[in-house]
C-alpha cells in the first residue's frame, strides 16, 4: 500500500469519526491527513510528513475550528436570529409567562413574556429570543 493511500484512509476514518461526534475536532485532523496524502505523492519522507501533519492540524484547529463553530450556531443556521430577534411587534393576544400571541411579517407566533410580566394586547414588544416555535418578548418602556 502506498503512503498516500494510508493517509487517505486515515482521513476518511477521521471524517467518519467526526460524523459520530460533531464537535469540529476530528475534522481538523482529517483535513491535515488529506493534505498530507496529496503532498506524499511527491514528498516521501515519513518524518517530514508527520511534522507537516501536526503543523497543519494545529493551524486548522486554531483558525478553522472557531470559524466552523460560529457557522454552526443554531440561531444563525435557522435564520431566526436575523429575521425575528430584536424586532418590534404588536401583541395580538395578552402575553404571560405561559400564553400569548404576536404577529410578525404576517405570521402568527406563540409568545411568552421573557420576565414573566403580563403584557396586554396592542402593546409594543421586542422579541429577545426564541425556543422552537415560541418567541420570548419584553415590553418596550
Amino acid at each position: 500500500m502506498h503512503l498516500w493511500q494510508i493517509l487517505g484512509a486515515i482521513g476518511i476514518a477521521l471524517l467518519i469519526l467526526e460524523m459520530f461526534t460533531p464537535s469540529m475536532f476530528f475534522l481538523n485532523f482529517a483535513l491535515a491527513s488529506f493534505i498530507c496524502a496529496v503532498i506524499s505523492v511527491i514528498y516521501k519522507n515519513i518524518y517530514g510528513l508527520t511534522i507537516l501533519f501536526f503543523i497543519l492540524s494545529f493551524v486548522s484547529f486554531a483558525f478553522l475550528r472557531p470559524i466552523l463553530i460560529k457557522k454552526m450556531d443554531k440561531s444563525t443556521a435557522t435564520g431566526v436570529q436575523s429575521k425575528y430577534i430584536g424586532k418590534i411587534v404588536e401583541i395580538e393576544k395578552d402575553v404571560t409567562a405561559s400564553d400569548g400571541e404576536i404577529n410578525i411579517y404576517g405570521e402568527r407566533w406563540d409568545a411568552r413574556s421573557d420576565n414573566g410580566d403580563i403584557i396586554h394586547a396592542g402593546s409594543k414588544v421586542k422579541i429577545v429570543r426564541n425556543e422552537s416555535i415560541i418567541m420570548y418578548v419584553e415590553k418596550i418602556s
